[in-house]
């Protein structure tokens, strides 16, 4: 399988998932958080497309991969959904530990790579999966910011006078 593909393909059931997780909840924020979650992975998806046209695809091949290997992680029962919840209401830790585990995907692909190309094509998603984790945590502190924001802090002892 191409890596290109297998990449791509994290990215739509990931995508899915967070927009059957938004479609699930109740609160407000939450269908925000992955409403936005499951647009950053559109995005990422789109600019691997972009990547795979400019790669010639024998440069894209690894021995052993295949649809076992190629597949969003986190696709949990019911009842495992319910205890992430008690543990990580918002489910940051979930999407990090996701993303973060995509990233090793990529560079222990990179160390079975057989030539330099594909070494260099696995590496650089990684490096793309580094970026989509920082807009990822960048999307949970946005949307976290009104409950830890403080506008203005020369004014946070007020009480005191």
């Amino acid at each position: 399988m191409n890596v290109f593909d297998c990449a791509i393909k994290i990215e739509e059931e990931a995508k899915q998932y967070y927009e059957q997780l938004g479609s699930e909840s109740n609160l407000p924020e939450m269908k925000n958080l992955f409403t936005m979650l499951a647009a950053s992975e559109e995005e990422h998806r789109n600019s691997l497309l972009q990547l795979k046209k400019s790669m010639p695809a024998d440069k894209a091949q690894v021995d052993g991969l295949d649809g076992t290997v190629c597949r969003f992680r986190p696709l949990l029962t019911k009842r495992e959904l319910m205890e992430e919840v008690q543990n990580d209401p918002d489910f940051y830790k979930l999407t990090m530990r996701e993303e973060e585990q995509e990233i090793k995907l990529y560079e222990e692909l990179a160390m079975r790579a057989k030539d330099e190309t594909t070494r260099t094509t696995l590496l650089k998603l990684a490096e793309a999966e580094r970026k989509h984790l920082n807009t990822v945590a960048n999307i949970y502190d946005f949307v976290e910011s009104p409950r830890t924001y403080l506008a203005y802090a020369e004014f946070s002892n007020l009480h005191d006078l």
